[in-house]
């Protein structure tokens, strides 16, 4: 084929790399934090604004109630984060949360967590991606109205980036990551300054009004809002579960720096969550959306405001009021933290997708490495799900984001009560007193833990099902039966393989049978290479189509006095398959302990289109022959001179070949031989 597609992968992907190049994708924990923390993080962006938004449906009086509700959504993302950090040290081989289910609680327990981390991976990737060219919108108003293409585009960016290798793109993603967090900090730390000096700070939003179509609530009715509002700002909380799963990337100690990791992600996140809402809250952001019952309305013209800011960029260009070079700064951060945020599921999803290929809940090919040593396979179809998903969605993030969450807290769930399971497990079998101390706290830690996200768990469904979160219920059972039906005949397959002693037996005679079409080189070949196999019977056999042409190929037959004898099998209606296949199985009911080996010969070409114009007959009968049993099908090649193009080409990496690295032994003289030499 022809050079110039492995020419473009190249210039696209980089040059390949070998398995024994793996080390030198393992990740420091600087660069491991912007890769496995940026989801995480860049919900500041979101996050703040969907608390107003959900509070905004009861109108103005609710808004006193934010500090509230962010306090204790810092307080569920602290006590994640103190949970997972037991997660990493106990587990590190990239699991993550099935691993620990399937571990401590079943199998099934872990097929329903990892049902629920993919479906949450492709979550992230929508909405984060979604969110950031809302964002950039605020800065750039002319591609407001391209959303959905340009969401699109940043999807197949990360796509490229990610078939990179996660080394290269950690690098790429870090310096951005970094300049997101300066930032958000610069505004919070100047907007404290403008505040201490006394000056009067108030949003663009400030004097703007609120009509909620819940305007009135009381009793079990706010109870029921506040609720949801609070799970709406538990979208902060996505991201943290990457980490575990992104274990096997860390340079040693694995567990160790996996763990510190994950402190500085909380630590960071609850310091850019809490500030960002506080100033929201303190400017008089308001946020609202028609699609969430609330309205926007600007008194001075009685109209309704569709197209106010997000708001961070609200809070921002009111800290920069008087330094707009700040406001363009955090707003173009923010932005593209949200797109590099995708860039976690992007490495959690395959990783996670590879293991569960593995254990066998998957296809194989989810198990491979690509060129680039990243599981290529896992990172399509997630940009491929996101893809859909954002286009269906029209790159909304006020109807997406009720279908976050739901997966991620029944993965947070299920895994801590995993943990308090393990943790119970080696205290049973532990005597050393230090070790059963730090035992008895982590498992405390993984209780509390659990109970809490238990909770936010019942929260989010009870006041997000009606919002779109019923389709997250159904996709999640969905994939569960998927991949238990895959696991099944993963294990039927390898049942039905498992050596018996009457597999060992030789057959009792190999029938052969060259198909022939006509006497020429390739049948010939053909011809010669099946006397070579010495079977105990041979004969070819052709179909008579034309009852001329049959005449005239019997006659240079016997004037070649070709020493294997022709048989020429009856074909009223012109067809060849049937039967080549009726004879066959009249061959294999006389003697059903004999094997019948059919010999086709087939053409080498060296274009694609030349494929389309020879062996289309070959190709028929091996894909009929294939499954008859007791039949063994042999091609035998004859390279066309279109062929001679390609001896040269240097064939890349087969799917497969990193999985593990050749086998090397030494040589009489000191050198090495690989296995593959």
């Amino acid at each position: 084929m022809s050079k110039v597609p492995d020419l473009a992968k190249r210039l696209i992907l980089g040059r390949a790399l070998s398995s024994a190049q793996q080390h030198e994708q393992l990740l420091k924990k600087r660069v491991a934090l912007p890769i496995f923390a940026s989801d995480a993080l860049s919900s500041v962006a979101y996050a703040p604004q969907e608390i107003l938004l959900a509070l905004a449906a009861a109108g103005l009086v609710t808004y006193h109630y934010t500090p509230w509700v962010a306090a204790a959504v810092v307080v569920i993302l602290l006590t994640v984060v103190a949970s997972y950090r037991q997660n990493v040290r106990a587990y590190q081989s990239g699991g993550g949360d099935f691993e620990v289910a399937t571990t401590n609680l079943g199998g099934n327990w872990g097929v329903v967590v990892a049902s629920a981390l993919l479906v949450d991976y492709v979550m992230t990737v929508a909405v984060s991606v979604s969110s950031g060219v809302e964002n950039l919108g605020a800065l750039l108003k002319f591609m407001q109205p391209h959303e959905v293409a340009v969401a699109i585009g940043i999807v197949v960016l990360l796509t490229i980036g990610n078939l990179r290798g996660l080394k290269e793109a950690g690098v790429a993603f870090a310096i951005p990551t970094y300049l997101f967090m300066f930032s958000i900090t610069a505004m919070l730390l100047w907007g404290l300054a403008r505040l201490v000096l006394g000056a009067d700070l108030n949003a663009e939003t400030a004097h703007y009004q609120i009509r909620g179509d819940e305007a009135g609530v009381a009793g079990f009715a706010l109870v029921f809002l506040l609720l949801r509002a609070f799970s709406s700002g538990c979208a902060a909380l996505t991201g943290v579960e990457a980490i575990s799963n992104g274990v096997p990337a860390f340079r040693k100690p694995k567990g160790e720096n996996a763990a510190k990791t994950l402190l500085a992600l909380g630590v960071v996140a609850m310091t850019m969550f809490g500030g960002v809402t506080a100033f929201a809250y303190i400017t008089h952001a308001k946020f609202a959306s028609p699609d969430q019952g609330s309205h926007l309305i600007n008194p001075a013209t009685g109209k309704e405001v569709t197209d106010a800011d997000p708001v961070i960029a609200q809070v921002a260009h009111t800290v920069f009021s008087n330094f707009e070079v700040g406001f363009g700064l955090v707003t173009t951060m923010t932005a593209l933290i949200l797109f590099l945020a995708a860039n976690t599921a992007f490495n959690g999803f395959p990783v996670l997708a590879s293991v569960l290929a593995q254990n066998r809940y998957l296809p194989r090919q989810l198990h491979t490495r690509g060129d680039r040593l990243a599981f290529s396979n896992g990172i399509i179809i997630l940009a491929t799900m996101a893809g859909l998903l954002i286009y269906a969605y029209d790159a909304s993030v006020s109807r997406l984001i009720p279908l976050y969450t739901v997966g991620v807290f029944v993965s947070f769930t299920v895994s801590q009560v995993g943990m308090v399971r393990h943790w119970n497990r080696l205290l049973a079998t532990e005597t050393d007193p230090a070790q059963r101390r730090r035992m008895r706290t982590s498992r405390g830690i993984n209780a509390f833990g659990a109970t809490l996200t238990g909770i936010v768990l019942v929260v989010v469904l009870l006041t997000k099902f009606l919002l779109g979160a019923y389709i997250v219920c159904i996709a999640m059972p969905l994939l569960f039966l998927l991949m238990r039906a895959i696991r099944r005949h993963y294990d039927r397959v390898a049942e039905e393989l498992v050596p018996s002693g009457e597999d060992v037996a030789l057959p009792a005679r190999n029938h052969a049978i060259v198909l022939v079409s006509k006497i020429h080189k390739p049948t010939l070949r053909a011809l010669a290479y099946a006397r070579a196999t010495r079977p105990s019977s041979l004969e070819a056999v052709t179909v008579a189509v034309d009852a001329d042409e049959s005449q005239r190929l019997q006659q240079e037959w016997d004037a070649l006095d070709i020493p294997v004898p022709l048989k020429i099998l009856d074909s009223p209606y012109r067809e060849i398959t049937r039967p080549v296949l009726a004879y066959v199985k009249s061959v294999r009911r006389r003697s059903p302990r004999d094997v019948v080996t059919v010999f086709i010969p087939e053409y080498v070409v060296g274009h694609w289109w030349e494929q389309l114009l020879h062996n289309q007959s070959a190709l028929r009968l091996k894909g009929r022959l294939l499954f008859q049993p007791g039949v063994m099908v042999t091609s035998v090649a004859w390279q066309l001179h279109s062929s001679d193009r390609l001896k040269g080409r240097v064939e890349p990496p087969g799917p497969g070949s990193s999985r593990r690295p050749p086998r090397v032994e030494a040589r009489p003289s000191g050198g090495s031989v690989s296995d593959r030499e």
